[in-house]
């Protein structure tokens, strides 16, 4: 069984190993130790990253235009990097005022040429995130007239129309909003990238904590930034471990050579709450559990057979066992808490219905398919699950289980059959998810959309596309919220995404820490908040 030793804890990271200590230690007062899957990390350059667990990192190492507070996230966006703002009166124009005085922890100064440099670098670098921006109608060609400094203090970005101002500020709280240390990102320039191989293993940021190290699939270790402008952090040195078993976090949690589990089965749950020397918390998230059906593969492309599959998955067995406490059924693409949530639930386990379905599709027994999973004990027991109510109604399933990375490999280049995963929000705005699971302006393959799960799917739909792109532009809130109903009506009966749970993050802890935020539903975690 893995352990981390009191020595690793205490920051000798020459020995970021695991080892089994003959005796335990409580980790240092200004030190968070957690053990977590973080196997899910591709990059860490802010223009690239898209996973959970690098957004994680990121929320910590860098800062945004616009931030969020931690201790209150309900109050919604707040100013961050940008002490001000304003807008034209055509909507089209935002004018950020940068604070004076923060720095990098380079020491370099925060400037709006920083700004302006993050920003259009992640519309050139064109990775998958890049579409949070160019859906602002930002490109190449127009970078230097819409995103542009006019001073040191002042950024000015300028929309292709309008769009409700909560929607774009809201945007730039993203990861791909991250401010950048543009001195530092050149400094390390290969070939025209704007640093962008050095930023996929290091960072460059303003935020409370720098990367002090990355070993992919095994660790990172962060040190705090001491002259951090929102609060002096408590943990001056944060070490995250990649632990995937459930057993294993737990053992650490308890004999104290870890402060936080984040991935913890509900046995473990329940056997943390018994303990007096742990807690429990649990955290309503914005992620989405969700399987989805490639429609290049016939027969998965047949209406009756999607269909079928979603009256073959046992979504109140789940989570009344296996992900008991952990996750609520929930069967529409918005999170519970955004603006036009649906909690309409139109399907439940019907063997026979699934049955019939494939019979009047002429599949009653020729359905062979591989669904791809993330290695990790919560997914891994809703696929063995999915695997016996699937096979129950005679559709013939292969489990492939994968690294994180690997499985959106797979995904992201339209090679899966079904693909069982989940699906975070970007910002707290409802297009977030509507942009990304009913929106697909183009399905070819050269089109390479691969922020889009609709493209990631082959799943071709032009109506759909335009109701999603009219919702994003209507100024009426409640006529927006109800846009976002009908849409998520439609796709619960149409789509061949089989939209299962919404998240419950229940995370352990040791007793004495205090005020770790893992997001709700708007953010990731924040560890500069956290005390002991």
């Amino acid at each position: 069984m893995s352990k981390f030793s009191p020595a690793w804890a205490l920051g000798m990271l020459a020995a970021v190993t695991l080892t089994a200590p003959a005796s335990f230690a409580d980790t240092p007062k200004d030190t968070l130790v957690i053990a977590a899957t973080i196997d899910d990390i591709v990059s860490l350059d802010p223009a690239e990253a898209f996973e959970f667990s690098g957004g994680d990192l990121l929320r910590n190492t860098y800062d945004h235009l616009v931030e969020f507070n931690p201790l209150d996230l309900a109050a919604g966006y707040q100013p961050g990097l940008a002490e001000s703002w304003t807008v034209s009166e055509d909507g089209k124009t935002f004018t950020f005022k940068i604070r004076d005085g923060i720095k990098f922890q380079s020491g370099n100064p925060v400037t709006a040429e920083d700004a302006e440099f993050s920003l259009r670098r992640a519309v050139l670098l064109e990775k998958t995130p890049s579409f949070i921006l160019t859906q602002f109608g930002f490109t190449k060609d127009n970078i230097e007239d819409t995103i542009k400094a006019t001073d040191a203090s002042t950024l000015v970005i300028t929309t292709d129309k309008v769009y409700a101002q909560s929607f774009v500020l809201n945007c730039l709280t993203a990861t791909i909003g991250s401010i950048v240390d543009k001195k530092v990102a050149m400094e390390h320039e290969k070939d025209g990238d704007f640093g962008y191989e050095w930023l996929k293993t290091n960072t460059a940021g303003s935020g409370a904590y720098a990367l002090k190290s990355w070993k992919a699939n095994e660790s990172y270790v962060l040190d705090v930034n001491p002259d951090y402008w929102r609060a002096t952090p408590a943990m001056k040195r944060v070490f995250v471990r990649h632990i995937a078993e459930s057993a294993s976090q737990r053992l650490l949690l308890e004999k104290g050579d870890i402060d936080v589990a984040r991935n913890l089965t509900p046995e473990d749950i329940a056997a943390v709450a018994a303990n007096g020397d742990l807690k429990v918390d649990e955290d309503l998230r914005g992620r989405i559990v969700y399987m989805s059906l490639n429609q290049k593969k016939a027969p998965l492309n047949d209406p009756k057979v999607i269909e079928a599959v979603k009256w073959a998955v046992d979504y109140t067995g789940m989570t009344e066992t296996i992900l008991r406490g952990q996750y609520r059924v929930h069967q529409a693409f918005l999170p519970l808490t955004y603006l036009g949530e649906l909690k309409d639930q139109p399907y439940t386990l019907d063997i026979a219905k699934a049955k019939a379905l494939l019979a009047e599709a002429g599949h009653a027994d020729d359905v062979a398919v591989k669904i791809n999973v993330r290695n990790e004990p919560s997914y891994m027991a809703m696929a063995q699950a999915i695997q016996g109510s699937l096979t129950e109604a005679g559709i013939t399933v292969e489990l492939t289980p994968m690294t994180g990375k690997q499985s959106l490999g797979e995904y992201r280049a339209r090679e899966h059959d079904i693909y069982l995963g989940a699906w975070g929000p970007d910002y707290p705005d409802p297009h977030t998810n509507a942009d990304t699971f009913a929106h697909n302006p183009n399905n070819a393959d050269e089109a390479k959309l691969t922020g889009k799960l609709a493209w990631r799917n082959s799943w071709d739909i032009p109506e759909m596309t335009k109701q999603t792109e009219a919702a994003v532009q209507e100024a009426d809130r409640d006529k927006r919220a109800e846009m976002y109903r009908a849409i998520q009506k439609e796709h619960q009966m149409t789509s061949p995404f089989v939209v299962m749970f919404q998240k419950i993050e229940q995370t352990g802890l040791r007793k004495d820490v205090e005020n770790l935020v893992t997001g709700s539903a708007i953010s990731a975690v924040y560890y500069w908040t956290v005390t002991k």
